[in-house]
């Protein structure tokens, strides 16, 4: 099958990198690819490696009148059976063609930039009910899950290198550095446990407040901003909980690949970790944007070695039958199938 794979998006993000694997996880399962995206290095590189021939396109404003007449060549010297649209800027310019059309939401977005998509595809049942509820026929809404990487043989991180006592108690967490991500909510947790350490890995414009924040409650001693990392897994498995705050946060990848990691869960009770989190089985949820309750829970979480090692097994396991590369490819193929002309 010819599968395009049309994306606009930035060079780094949960949405991005999702992408990235799962172009490649249909080369790998047989499929012919075409990579559509604006040109940033890594990820040319990233897909080249992997046999693939991008091709680039601006994608720019409203202004931009020659990224669509270019897909549209692109597509039709491709051959393709399908093209998908990952987000917003990429939808709105995906042309109609001998090709079955879809895009693929990781979030609430405006559907008005999937005009000419025949079928939508939401990372989240809550997603695909939303966009039933817009009046969308839910025979051309489908759901597809991510997956992450397998962390089960990745080594941890060095915490001498994060500045971490060998035996300190850690929480980890992992984000763009955006207020909607809720990192004040962590810190501020942390700060009211004694001697409990948390390392938040990402970069973004909250980095100054984030600071200031750190140095105001006097923790910059065991409180630290990593900056942007590529070695999630190795910090996921140094850590004793991996700590979502998000107050808005359509799936999370991270709490993904923490389940693959089998490192504890403790998220805030948003849209994504609210659906896949099981409380109390694989993973615990607090209220949204509640210091006192996620400080209470990693307190809990962190005294009790067996409930930890109870929600970490039965997160791996989730992660194997439901957002594994083989599990998880294996329901695009379906749906590929299913929808192809």
């Amino acid at each position: 099958m010819k599968i395009a794979q049309i994306m606009a998006g930035a060079a780094n993000g949960g949405a991005e990198l999702f992408y990235e694997r799962m172009t490649v996880g249909l080369k790998e399962s047989g499929q012919d690819v075409l990579p559509i995206i604006r040109s940033h290095p890594n990820r040319l590189t990233y897909l080249q490696k992997a046999g693939l021939a991008p091709v680039t396109a601006r994608f720019g404003g409203p202004l931009d009148l020659f990224t669509k007449p270019k897909l549209r060549t692109a597509l039709q010297n491709f051959k393709a059976d399908i093209a998908i649209a990952w987000m917003s800027r990429a939808a709105s310019f995906l042309p109609k063609g001998d090709w079955v059309t879809a895009g693929r939401l990781g979030g609430y977005y405006d559907l008005k930039y999937f005009r000419t998509c025949e079928h939508l595809i939401g990372n989240t049942r809550g997603i695909t009910q939303w966009i039933t509820a817009q009046g969308v026929p839910a025979s051309n809404v489908h759901y597809l899950p991510n997956f992450v990487d397998d962390f089960a043989t990745a080594e941890p991180a060095a915490r001498a290198e994060l500045g971490v006592p060998e035996d300190a108690q850690l929480l980890l967490g992992l984000g763009r550095l955006h207020p909607v991500k809720g990192f004040d909510v962590l810190i501020k947790a942390a700060a009211s446990l004694p001697d409990v350490y948390c390392v938040i890995a990402g970069e973004g414009p909250e980095r100054a407040r984030l600071d200031s924040l750190i140095t105001q409650l006097g923790v910059a001693d065991r409180v630290k901003l990593l900056g942007w990392r590529n070695d999630s897994g190795a910090l996921l498995k140094a850590a004793d909980i991996f700590v979502s705050s998000s107050r808005h946060e359509p799936l999370g990848n991270m709490v993904l690949e923490a389940f693959a990691a089998q490192t504890p869960v403790l998220a805030a009770k948003s849209e994504g970790p609210g659906e896949v989190i099981r409380n109390g089985a694989d993973g615990i949820l607090v209220p949204i944007d509640d210091v006192a309750a996620l400080a209470d829970a990693a307190k809990t979480m962190l005294s009790d070695v067996r409930l930890r090692i109870k929600l970490a097994l039965a997160a791996r396991q989730r992660f194997v039958n439901e957002f594994s590369q083989a599990t998880v490819t294996a329901a695009w193929l379906e749906f590929l199938h299913k929808v192809r002309r």
